[in-house]
C-alpha cells in the first residue's frame, strides 16, 4: 500500500485540508511533517465546519491516526487549545501521536517574531507573529527545547537559561523591550507536561513499522511549494520545507518509501502576506474571488490576495516535489466570468519566459503573459462525474492539466466533503 506526500503545489491555502479529510477513510495515518500554528485548514464534515490549525485534517476521521512529526514547531498551548475544542465538539483526539523531537515555542519565541516584525517597517516579511521563524533559527542554532524536554526539568531549565541569556540583551537592549523571566518560562513549559505525555512517542519508528506492515501512510504538509524556505519565494517564505523532500526530513522517512506525490491546485492563485505575486488582481475581479471564495486566513483572519491561474508556477511545483497527480480546487469559485484568464508565461524585460526565474529580482519584475479560456455559467456543485461538468469546464481542467505538467485526479466543484469529482484513485 502507498506511502503518499499531499502538499500545496502555490502559495498555501489551497485547500490541503479538504483533499487530506477526503482520504482520511482510506488511511491509517495522517502526518504532519513541518511548519507550526501558523498555517490552517478548513474542513467541512456535513454542516459542520472546523478550522484546523496544528492538528493533522485526518484526525476528523475515525480509524486514522494523527501524526505530529519532528519537523513540526510546537506551541503546547496551542495544541492542548486545539484538543479541547474538538474534545467538546464531540471529536476522538485520543490517538494522536506527537513526537518527542518536535520543538516548542515558547513565549520569548513569540514575543521576538512579533518585535522583530514591527522592527522591520516596510521590509516585513508578513509573518503570523506566532514564533515560528524564531524556533525554527532556535533549531538550527542548536538552542532549541524539544518536547522531550517537557520530562527532565533539569535540561529544559538549562536549556531556558542559555537561550534567554542572549535573547534577553536582544529584547532590553535592541528592542527595548522588558526581559523574559527564566523562572516563569519554565513553570509554564512543565505545566504542559503531564497533559502532553500520554502523546508522546518515538514517531519515526512508529511510521517505518506502519509503512512495513502495509499501512497507508499519508505525509501532509502545511503552507505551499512558494513558500518554501529553499524552493519558495525567499525571503517572503515560511521558515521550513512543505515540498516532497520535506515530508523526509520532518517526519524520519526515507525518500525510497514514498510512493505518490500530490499537489493541491487552486483554480485560480492567492496569498497570504507580502512578497511578488505576478497574477495578483487589484480590481472588481479580485475582490469578486475573495468574496465567492471566502478568501480569509485560516489561521491570520487575514484576507488573502487573490489572482488569476499561473501554470508557470504549476509547472514548478510539478518539478520541484516530483508530484504524480494534482488536486484541483475551488473550480466552482470561476462559474459565472465569460471568459477566465490563465497565465502561460512571464515577460521579464521584454522577453517572454515559460519557467519560475531563479532571480528574486526578476521575478518581482515579471508580467503575467495571458491565454483567455472560456467560462461558464452552469452550477456545478452538484457534478460527480466530470462528464458531468459543462463542457467549457472540462475545458478549463484539460488547459490546465496541460499546462501544469501533472494529471489531474480529483476536482473540488464546492466546500462540503461530498463535493468532490474522483477522476483516478489516489491509493492505486
Amino acid at each position: 500500500m502507498p506511502a503518499l506526500v499531499l502538499l500545496g503545489a502555490q502559495w498555501g491555502d489551497e485547500g490541503k485540508g479538504k483533499a487530506t479529510d477526503l482520504l482520511g477513510g482510506s488511511v491509517d495515518y495522517v502526518v504532519r511533517f513541518q511548519g507550526g500554528n501558523n498555517a490552517g485548514h478548513t474542513v467541512v464534515v456535513g454542516d459542520q465546519k472546523y478550522a484546523l490549525h496544528l492538528l493533522p485534517s485526518g484526525i476528523l476521521s475515525p480509524g486514522c491516526t494523527p501524526v505530529i512529526g519532528n519537523g513540526v514547531v510546537v506551541d503546547p498551548a496551542v495544541l492542548l487549545e486545539e484538543l479541547r475544542g474538538l474534545d467538546e465538539r464531540g471529536v476522538d483526539t485520543s490517538k494522536l501521536l506527537l513526537s518527542g523531537n518536535a520543538h516548542l515555542i515558547t513565549p520569548y519565541h513569540t514575543e521576538i517574531d512579533k518585535v522583530t516584525e514591527r522592527f522591520l517597517g516596510k521590509r516585513k516579511i508578513g509573518t503570523t507573529g506566532r514564533g515560528i521563524g524564531p524556533t525554527y533559527a532556535d533549531k538550527i542554532n542548536r538552542v532549541g527545547i524539544r518536547v522531550q524536554d517537557l520530562f527532565d526539568e533539569s535540561i529544559l531549565r538549562q536549556k531556558v537559561e542559555a537561550a534567554l541569556d542572549f535573547k534577553n540583551q536582544v529584547l532590553a537592549k535592541l528592542y527595548n523591550r522588558r526581559s523574559v523571566s527564566t523562572e516563569q518560562v519554565v513553570e509554564e513549559l512543565l505545566g504542559y507536561a503531564d497533559r502532553l505525555s500520554g502523546y508522546v512517542c518515538d514517531t519515526t519508528l512508529v511510521l517505518n513499522n506502519a509503512i512495513d506492515e502495509g499501512k497507508v501512510v499519508l505525509f501532509e504538509g502545511g503552507q505551499g511549494t512558494l513558500l518554501d524556505v529553499d524552493h519558495g519565494t525567499y525571503p517572503f517564505v515560511t521558515s521550513s520545507n512543505p515540498t516532497a523532500g520535506g515530508a523526509c526530513t520532518g517526519a524520519g522517512v526515507g525518500p525510497t518509501r514514498i510512493s505518490r506525490v500530490i499537489g493541491i491546485l487552486k483554480a485560480y492563485t492567492t496569498r497570504v502576506g507580502a512578497g511578488p505575486f505576478p497574477t495578483e488582481l487589484l480590481d472588481e475581479d479580485g475582490e469578486k474571488l475573495r468574496t465567492i471564495g471566502g478568501e480569509r486566513g485560516v489561521t491570520t483572519g487575514r484576507d488573502r490576495r487573490c489572482g488569476w491561474f499561473d501554470a508557470v508556477i504549476a509547472r514548478y511545483a510539478t518539478r520541484v516535489n516530483g508530484l504524480t497527480d494534482f488536486f484541483l480546487t475551488k473550480l466552482d469559485v470561476l462559474t459565472g466570468w465569460e471568459r477566465i484568464p490563465v497565465c502561460v508565461a512571464y515577460e521579464i524585460d521584454g522577453k517572454r519566459v515559460t519557467e519560475l526565474p531563479y532571480s528574486q529580482s526578476d521575478f518581482h519584475h515579471a508580467k503575467p503573459v495571458y491565454e483567455y479560456l472560456p467560462g461558464w455559467t452552469e452550477d456545478i456543485t452538484k457534478a460527480k462525474t466530470f462528464a458531468d461538468l459543462p463542457k467549457n469546464a472540462q475545458g478549463y481542467v484539460k488547459a490546465l492539466e496541460e499546462m501544469s505538467g501533472a494529471p489531474i485526479s480529483a476536482i473540488g466543484v464546492g466546500p462540503g466533503r461530498d463535493e468532490t469529482i474522483q477522476i483516478r484513485s489516489f491509493l492505486d
